[in-house]
């Protein structure tokens, strides 16, 4: 069963297929490299909770979900990501600037995020990393507009995100469903323990839960065309989105905390 009460089988994706799309420059803060003092540390993105149960013996590109009553099927789930940063250990929060001594910078952005579907993670993104002890991620769920050069070449590379941020496209009990969001602020998630860079590269994998995307408080699933722009359920479903991302260290990208090491720190 998944979170809030929802039955989730996430079915195992076929074919080979891409399980996540990241565009833009890959940067670090730091011009320097392994030689300059600095280590790789790459982000994988991937589900969570209900969503990363896979369904043995079924081949498919879906995630489905049902809480007893009501099916949905989830066939993409994409997000628009920018200024994704590392944030060290009892700093005060990035700032953007590139003087910025607390914060190691992965990516500028936009760019886009199309979540795995089959509990699977992708790494996607790898920067230099000054040493140090990291204990939260900054980044905004971002809509692109018409107002920087950055959107306006995301939105001519993906034009299905001109003022969104999230599109989601599968079935609720059999009917077709698009479900899209102009979600729009800073997310600070806070890891699960501090993440010590030191003498060797590591992983920081991000999961999402998608189970819980589209329930209601009582955990039942909705319909997600009523959680459009202007329907009854917008804010809900919102809401639900930014509780819905955790961020751990994840050196062998299995969507599991590592677990070699009860603090998940590198010595």
């Amino acid at each position: 069963m998944g979170t809030n009460g929802i039955g989730a089988g996430a079915l195992a994706r076929a074919g080979g297929m891409l399980l996540a799309v990241v565009t833009g420059l890959l940067v670090g803060c730091s011009d320097a490299t392994g030689p300059g003092g600095t280590e790789a540390v790459s982000l994988s993105f991937g589900l969570s909770g209900g969503s990363a149960s896979p369904a043995p013996g079924l081949f498919a590109a879906e995630l489905q979900l049902s809480d007893g009553t009501n099916t949905l099927v989830v066939q993409s789930a994409e997000l628009v990501l920018r200024e994704l940063e590392l944030e060290k250990i009892e700093t005060a929060g990035c700032d953007s600037e590139p003087s910025d001594d607390n914060c190691e910078e992965f990516e500028i952005g936009p760019f886009l995020v199309s979540l795995p579907l089959d509990g699977s993670t992708s790494q996607t993104i790898t920067a230099q990393v000054d040493p140090g002890i990291y204990d939260e991620i900054e980044f905004d769920i971002h809509k692109p507009e018409d107002n920087t050069a950055g959107d306006l070449d995301f939105i001519a590379a993906n034009p299905n995100f001109a003022d969104i941020s999230i599109r989601v496209t599968g079935t609720y009990n059999g009917q077709s469903f698009l479900y899209t969001s102009d979600l729009n602020e800073e997310q600070e998630i806070e890891l699960t323990s501090p993440l010590t860079v030191g003498s060797e590269p590591t992983n920081v994998t991000l999961t999402i839960d998608i189970s819980t995307w589209f329930a209601s408080t009582s955990g039942a699933l909705i319909d997600p065309r009523t959680a459009n722009k202007g329907e009854p359920n917008e804010q809900l479903v919102k809401n639900n989105i930014r509780l819905s991302i955790e961020g751990f260290r994840d050196d062998d990208h299995d969507g599991m905390p590592h677990d070699d090491d009860p603090d998940e720190s590198i010595s």
